[in-house]
């Protein structure tokens, strides 16, 4: 169960508190993702939302597929190591990669003026407020956050000019064994 750092205390003592149950914790995160990820401050559509942030929680994923765009390797979906690192995980939805806590948090931010959601045609714009952005920069200096910041960086520069869609795309093409065929709603991993 999610909860806000301010809700914290009514959790047992007894009873361990994880990161990934903090709301504040993905709020901050995905904040990073629309200020390094986006361009000024916006990313166009849920989709790419949840497809650049798929690279960036699982690292060991991003690196087979940017050796597969790069084609530097051309076995690179064969080769996913034995590395586990995840930042938080995710499931399989219908359009690849997905966080069933992204509309708790993106209202969350919402409420927080921390972002802007409208809709455009059928996509949906996220936009950092001048708030956000505020928050986004300073979370950005923080060295707490410099490894998520620099692995940001860098699925900007290899993912950032693509669409959703494409993005979703490639995760299926390379990845069906560990997303393309997983059940619905199952974690995904190895």
């Amino acid at each position: 169960m999610m909860r806000t750092i301010d809700r914290i205390g009514v959790t047992p003592a007894g009873l361990p508190l994880l990161a990934d149950d903090i709301v504040e914790f993905h709020a901050a995160r995905l904040l990073l993702l629309m200020h390094i990820c986006g361009v000024s401050g916006k990313i166009e559509g849920l989709t790419k939302m949840a497809k650049l942030d798929f690279f960036v929680r699982y690292p060991e994923f991003f690196e087979v597929a940017r050796n597969a765009v790069s084609q530097k390797e051309q076995s690179a979906a064969s080769n996913l190591g034995s590395q586990k690192q995840v930042e938080s995980a995710m499931v399989r939805h219908h359009y690849g990669p997905w966080d069933k806590r992204y509309y708790h948090t993106l209202a969350h931010l919402e409420a927080k003026q921390l972002i802007y959601v409208g809709k455009e045609k059928k996509s949906y714009q996220i936009s950092l407020t001048p708030l956000g952005l505020e928050k986004a920069r300073m979370l950005a200096t923080k060295p707490s956050f410099m490894a998520i910041v620099n692995r940001m960086r860098e699925v900007k520069k290899v993912f950032g000019g693509k669409t959703g869609t494409s993005l979703k795309d490639l995760i299926y093409r390379i990845f069906d064994k560990e997303v393309g065929k997983r059940p619905m709603g199952q974690r995904i991993g190895r």
